[in-house]
């Protein structure tokens, strides 16, 4: 079995970045679950941490990191969250066909510059 076990992306502002990712991820079962300070936060949906924010202090080329979820209600609810949350836009939801024909999808900048992205593959 090869599968994804976690991801770290690298902010400046630990503090700013979670005030940007809790709402959105509680929305979605996820919460802050392993604690580092000032350092690092870690998500998840129980004990283990899948996804976390950790400090840098070097500048970083921003990442993509996408979220998939069962429907499209959700990629919008992703969106309108994360938007209030404090991200940028970075192409709201709607269906992209030149990936494939259900591929229903947002883009949104965190504080950092990373597009973060939530995506349905299931038809309407």
């Amino acid at each position: 079995m090869f599968a994804l076990d976690h991801i770290n992306i690298y902010v400046r502002d630990v503090a700013r970045s979670r005030a940007f990712y809790e709402p959105v991820f509680a929305a979605f079962g996820f919460s802050a679950n392993r604690e580092f300070g000032e350092v690092a936060v870690g998500f998840g949906d129980g004990t283990y941490a899948v996804f976390a924010i950790v400090r840098s202090v070097e500048a970083n080329e921003p990442g993509h990191v996408a979220f998939r979820v069962e429907s499209r209600a959700k990629v919008d609810a992703f969106y309108s969250l994360a938007i209030s949350s404090g991200g940028v836009c970075n192409g709201p939801p709607g269906l992209r066909p030149h990936y494939h024909e259900h591929y229903y999808a947002a883009f949104v900048r965190d504080p950092d510059g990373h597009n973060i992205e939530c995506v349905c593959h299931a038809p309407g």
